[in-house]
C-alpha cells in the first residue's frame, strides 16, 4: 500500500456532466430511463490527468448539480495536498461525488508513478471474471423474450419488483433453463409477499436476492427462515453500514458509488468478508471508467455485476473489452 503522506497538490481540478445513451431502456421497479447521466472528475498535475467517473442517483438525494458542485468545492483542499485515504474521506461523505474524485486521485498516482494501479494496492493483477447481465423488469413475456435471447451467457440478473414476480421468475427460468440466475427487487417486495417472493425464487433455483425490502423496513429478513441467500444494496453504502445488517443479510453488494470511492470500497470488502458477508460488485448505468475501479473488488466477489456498458448505444474510447460475459482488467489507456 502507498504511503499515507500528504500527496502532491493538484494543479487543476475539473468535472462535467456526460449523457450516455442506453440501448433501448432500463427497467427496474423504480422508473425507466433511456440515457445515463454521468459527471466525471479529473484531477491534473504535471501535465498528467487521472479521472474517475460516478452516477448521481436520485434514490439516495443527489443530483448532477450536486455532485458537481460537492467536486468542484474540494479545489482548495486538493491544491493543498489533500490525502486521499484520510482527509478525503473525513471531508466528504460516502457517495458519487467522492467516488469520482477518489478514483481519479487513484489514476493519477498510477500515472505518476507509471505503475497499475494493483501494484500501487500491493494486489495481483485482477483476473477476466464473469459478469451478470441484466433483464430489465417488464411483464412475464416481455422479460422471457429477452431472456431467451441472452439465455447464452452463465449468468442473469433478473429485475423484479411488483405484482406478478412469481410469473415473470418462471418465465424467466423457462426461458434460460441453464443459466445461472440471481434476483433484484430494487426494494419492491413487502413484509406480506416476501416469503411466497422468496419461494418462488427458490423453487425457480435462484442463487441470490437482492433487495427484496425498503432499506430500513427490512426487519422481516431476520424473523423468516430464508431459503436462498439474501444481499443488501440499498440498506448498505461504507462500512459503517455492516454491523446492524447481520441478521438480515447473507451477502452486500458493494459499489463505488454508495461507498464514496475505491478506498471506502475496498476497506469494506474486508470488513465484510470479516463479519461473515458474501460480497457482490455491482454498478449503475455508466461507461467503462465508472467499471474500471470496481475491478479491483472482483476477486473477492462471489457475484460481479458490472455490465453498464453493455447496456448503453455506445461505450467510451478505451473502454473495457467484453467478450460474451467475460470482462476483462482496464487498460492504463482507461483507468489505473
Amino acid at each position: 500500500m502507498t504511503s499515507s503522506r500528504s500527496a502532491p497538490p493538484v494543479q487543476q481540478l475539473a468535472a462535467f456532466v456526460e449523457r450516455w445513451p442506453i440501448a433501448g431502456a432500463f427497467t427496474i421497479s423504480r422508473g425507466a430511463k433511456t440515457e445515463a447521466v454521468t459527471v466525471v472528475a479529473e484531477v491534473s498535475l504535471d501535465g498528467l490527468t487521472g479521472r474517475g467517473e460516478c452516477v448521481p442517483y436520485p434514490r439516495y438525494g443527489e443530483t448532477p448539480e450536486a455532485t458537481l458542485a460537492a467536486i468542484q468545492a474540494m479545489q482548495e483542499p486538493l491544491a493543498a495536498g489533500i490525502d486521499r485515504r484520510r482527509a478525503l474521506q473525513a471531508q466528504m461523505p460516502p457517495g458519487a461525488a467522492r467516488n469520482a474524485l477518489d478514483c481519479a486521485l487513484w489514476d493519477l498516482e498510477a500515472k505518476r508513478t507509471g505503475n497499475r494501479i494493483w501494484n500501487l494496492l500491493g494486489r495481483g493483477a485482477p483476473a477476466p471474471c464473469t459478469t451478470a447481465y441484466t433483464i430489465s423488469l417488464g411483464t412475464p413475456e416481455a422479460m422471457a423474450e429477452a431472456t431467451a435471447k441472452a439465455a447464452h451467457r452463465p449468468l442473469l440478473k433478473i429485475k423484479l419488483g411488483g405484482d406478478r414476480d412469481g410469473e415473470r421468475i418462471k418465465a424467466v427460468r423457462r426461458a434460460a433453463p441453464n443459466t445461472e440466475l440471481i434476483v433484484d427487487a430494487n426494494e419492491a417486495w413487502t413484509a406480506g409477499n416476501l416469503a411466497d417472493n422468496l419461494a418462488a425464487c427458490a423453487d425457480a433455483g435462484v442463487t441470490l436476492v437482492e433487495q427484496p425490502l425498503p432499506a430500513g423496513k427490512d426487519a422481516a429478513l431476520a424473523e423468516i427462515k430464508r431459503p436462498l441467500a439474501v444481499c443488501a444494496d440499498e440498506s448498505v453504502h461504507a462500512r459503517a453500514s455492516l454491523e446492524g445488517l447481520r441478521d438480515r443479510y447473507d451477502a452486500v453488494n458493494i459499489k463505488l458509488d454508495k461507498t464514496g470511492g475505491l478506498t471506502e470500497a475496498l476497506a469494506m470488502a474486508d470488513a465484510a468478508q470479516a463479519l461473515g458477508f458474501g460480497i457482490m460488485v455491482g454498478c449503475m448505468v455508466a461507461t467503462s471508467l465508472a467499471m474500471a475501479p470496481a475491478m479491483l473488488l472482483a476477486p473477492q466477489a462471489r457475484f460481479v455485476d458490472l455490465d453498464g456498458p453493455l447496456l448503453l448505444a455506445r461505450d467510451r474510447d478505451h473502454g473495457l473489452r467484453y467478450d460474451g460475459s467475460i470482462v476483462y482488467p482496464p487498460e492504463a489507456a482507461l483507468w489505473g
